[in-house]
């Protein structure tokens, strides 16, 4: 490898330790990866990548382990990223999917990054979709991404991944779980794992009869699959269902879903870095503690800021609307 070269043209001839200090880069919002990715953005969009979330405990490491070892026997390149929930008090994190999927590390065709959240509370790491376009851009056939295990506040992989997987199990409550809207909503595919566990019929009956009643009007009818990642069973009708989903999205419109994606991701990290700004060192922390003191109502400082903003944005006399202050975006 040319030591001189950009890491995006090392990642470009194979090299790995490229890819793991991108991954690092787009971790630390080191200034140097916009540009790199910059470089490496026609090369993204060839990878499926495949979303797996639920609640903790559900299994799905063991899932994305098994799904890992059949997508290699099917010739494919896999790069998998793996959240874990990171301390409140340190910032670390055990980085525990790692360990679960030692036997994947020593596959030539398999690249794991395990990732902390770092106080995402949508599922995903900030960096988790930067992550997955540095794999598709190395040339991974597949990306699985998953998820932290946070129950029904994951929103952050509808974005992230072209099919989402929800995995849920008998005996924790899922049953209930499954008639609300929470992780119901974000599935494209559904697995009911442990399938060999008590009460998983009824899991599995009860998600099909939620399936029925809430999304009759989707074009896409989530299919529920019974499986056991740990013995091995059901994990391939769970990836012939991905298939079917990804067939079906690109018969009705693939490039304009994941535009709304990108869209999506747009708006987060915008979001992310204006609240940063905004309340970082140099921001308008000290003004509005001051504000407060004088008197100001919150509301009323909050919507003089927007103003602010918009006529950053729209030009002078851009005014803040009460719709454009009080709109909650989609989680």
């Amino acid at each position: 490898m040319n030591a001189a070269a950009s890491l995006s043209e090392r990642l470009v001839q194979g090299d790995r330790a490229a890819l793991a200090r991108l991954i690092t880069w787009a971790e630390n919002a080191d200034p140097r990866f916009a540009r790199e990715l910059a470089a490496l953005w026609p090369r993204i969009g060839r990878a499926w990548r495949i979303g797996i979330t639920g609640p903790p405990g559900a299994g799905k490491s063991t899932l994305v382990n098994e799904a890992a070892r059949l997508l290699r026997k099917d010739s494919k390149t896999v790069g998998i990223v793996a959240v874990d929930p990171s301390s409140p008090f340190t910032g670390g994190a055990l980085l525990g999917d790692r360990i679960r999927m030692d036997e994947r590390t020593l596959d030539p065709g398999v690249f794991i990054r395990s990732m902390a959240s770092r106080g995402s509370h949508g599922g995903l790491s900030r960096a988790s979709a930067s992550a997955c376009d540095v794999l598709d851009a190395f040339g991974f056939d597949r990306v699985l991404l998953e998820t932290v295990g946070v129950g029904q506040a994951e929103y952050d992989v509808l974005d992230a991944a072209d099919t989402v997987v929800v995995v849920l199990c008998p005996g924790a409550g899922d049953s209930i779980q499954a008639m609300k809207a929470g992780l119901l909503e974000v599935a494209d595919v559904l697995v009911v794992n442990k399938a060999d566990q008590p009460g998983a019929d009824r899991l599995l009956n009860d998600l099909v009869e939620a399936t029925h009643v809430r999304f009759t009007k989707r074009a896409w009818k989530v299919p529920v699959v019974a499986a056991s990642a740990g013995t091995q069973f059901g994990v391939d009708a769970v990836l012939e269902a991905v298939e079917q989903h990804r067939a079906h999205l690109e018969a009705s419109g693939l490039d304009a879903a994941r535009r709304a994606k990108r869209l999506e991701q747009v708006r987060h990290a915008v979001s992310e870095a204006l609240t940063e700004a905004l309340w970082g060192p140099g921001g308008v922390r000290e003004r509005v503690a001051s504000e407060l003191v004088a008197g100001a109502s919150p509301h009323a400082i909050a919507a003089a800021l927007l103003s602010e903003l918009l006529a950053c944005v729209r030009g002078p006399g851009a005014q803040a609307t009460p719709s454009n202050a009080s709109q909650n975006p989609r989680p």
